[in-house]
């Protein structure tokens, strides 16, 4: 039977090995071992630590206490940086995606969305904040006048106690706990999947395996997130990369012929999207709105920002008479300015904010002269696959303009080449293409209003994807 909805029901999710395929502590690790902050007895007590495993409530203590120990004295703010950066730059790219589904369609149901984890809150808040979680329950770390001590300020949230974690919050909330789900890879972790109504193995040790099978309790195995890529991806990037080369090669050499620019752009970019993408394995699916592509140019083309390939895949399905906007700086980058020249890029001068209206004519400039321009007001690249806010700037350029914004709404990208990854995998891109917005009576003093009304458009598609109906946590999770 489907779960109720509501705020009564809520999902605990572990995090190291649940909600991403690692343990958050070993970024840390990693980065004291860049920094040299690490000693031989500590390195030889960690690698006895990890050889021996961790099997008991007191083996976790004793490396919980070893690894506050190294934050003993340490500014909390530098710490919580620290993380923030980890996060964003190591930890997100190894999020399982099924897991990030399974949080959306409990926040479709209205049910809370927790992270429980025996990791502390420097390693657990920065995916909080981005699943968007009610409630986070952690290792607590002592802080005195904002510095860390280096101990822990409660219980350890490890097997039982972060049992118990979750039955207080249940009963401080009103929280029925029959009807509530929760989910973990670990077996330290069974106390806590029988706490709730609904357990999930998600990508379980064989320990818990063991449980499952035992108990009847669903299990879900998600997509493998490599360290180190496979033979075959490797293959696939080389591949798409030499195709791209190729196609440039090709659109220089008929440039030159035909004495122009534009045409060597086109072929460039059409071609070897095309090709670069067919040789990656990478399909291109448009589940909707193809007129869109070509109904309203001159236009601002606005798409969400995932990944170094996101850029490859607007190049396939535009494939003409477009061109994108860069700071004044980028045309003095070695090789890649003489490229954003080639390829008509308007440069915008930032340096001066208050002439904000005037370092935005360039870009203008291309609109009225019939090239359309295409922008991800995000900025940079998303962590995770949540959509992030949305900068000013393409709004504003199409007021001033007073040409069409036409949103591109993509989906799979993250899962094919994530942010900091540097190979492709095989798989199949969607996108909805949405109908034009028409911009003819935007004011500067409502442009923010038109950004939040654009990225909902944005967060409305991404959540009900024409393709795929709405799917309940126990669909998701079979």
């Amino acid at each position: 039977a489907a779960a109720p909805e509501g705020p009564q029901i809520a999902a605990f999710f572990d995090y190291d090995g649940t909600v991403i395929d690692t343990f958050s502590a070993s970024a840390f690790y990693r980065h004291r071992i860049r920094h040299f902050e690490i000693g031989p007895v500590e390195l030889a007590k960690t690698l006895l630590g990890a050889a021996r495993g961790i099997d008991s409530g007191e083996d976790f203590e004793e490396f919980l206490k070893m690894a506050l120990g190294a934050w003993r004295g340490r500014d909390e703010e530098e710490i919580r940086a620290i993380g923030d950066r980890l996060f964003k730059h190591e930890i997100a790219g190894r999020m399982h995606w099924e897991a990030w589904r399974l949080v959306q369609a409990h926040h479709a149901m209205g049910h809370r969305v927790v992270l429980a984890s025996s990791a502390t809150r420097f390693q657990v808040e920065p995916m909080a904040r981005e699943l968007e979680a009610d409630h986070v329950l952690c290792t607590p770390v002592e802080v005195t006048d904002g510095v860390i001590t280096g101990r822990t300020a409660g219980p350890v949230l490890w097997g039982e106690g972060k049992a118990r974690a979750a039955r207080a919050l249940a009963a401080e909330h009103d929280l029925d706990m029959d009807e509530c789900f929760a989910y973990s890879n670990g077996a330290e972790d069974v106390p806590f999947l029988e706490a709730a109504g609904n357990p999930v193995c998600v990508d379980p040790e064989s320990a818990l395996v063991r449980v499952a099978h035992e108990r009847g309790w669903p299990i879900l195995r998600c997509a493998p997130r490599p360290g180190t890529p496979p033979p075959l991806d490797v293959a696939r990037t080389v591949g798409f990369y030499g195709a791209m080369a190729a196609a440039g090669y090709a659109g220089a050499a008929i440039g030159l012929l035909r004495r122009s620019r534009k045409t060597m752009v086109n072929v460039t970019g059409a071609v070897g999207s095309d090709l670069g993408l067919a040789v990656a394995g990478i399909d291109v699916d448009i589940v909707s709105g193809t007129e869109h592509l070509w109904s309203a140019r001159p236009c601002v083309f606005v798409f969400n920002h995932q990944s170094k390939l996101d850029t490859i895949v607007v190049a396939k399905l535009l494939r003409t008479d477009f061109t994108g906007v860069a700071k004044k700086e980028a045309a003095n980058v070695p090789g890649f300015g003489q490229f954003f020249r080639l390829a008509g890029v308007a440069f915008i001068d930032r340096s001066n904010p208050r002439k904000a209206r005037e370092a935005l004519q360039p870009a203008v400039e291309k609109l009225l002269s019939g090239t359309s321009l295409v922008l991800a007001p995000e900025g940079t690249r998303s962590a995770t696959p949540r959509l992030g806010p949305f900068k000013k700037g393409a709004f504003h350029i199409a007021m001033q303009a007073q040409v069409p914004m036409v949103p591109i709404v993509l989906r799979n990208v993250g899962e094919l080449m994530w942010r900091g990854s540097q190979t492709l995998r095989g798989g199949t891109i969607e996108v909805c293409v949405l109908p034009p917005v028409d911009t003819s009576d935007w004011r500067r003093e409502t442009v923010s209003d038109h950004v939040a009304d654009v990225r909902k458009l944005f967060l409305d598609t991404l959540e009900h994807w024409p393709t795929e109906p709405d799917r309940r946590p126990q669909e998701v999770a079979r």
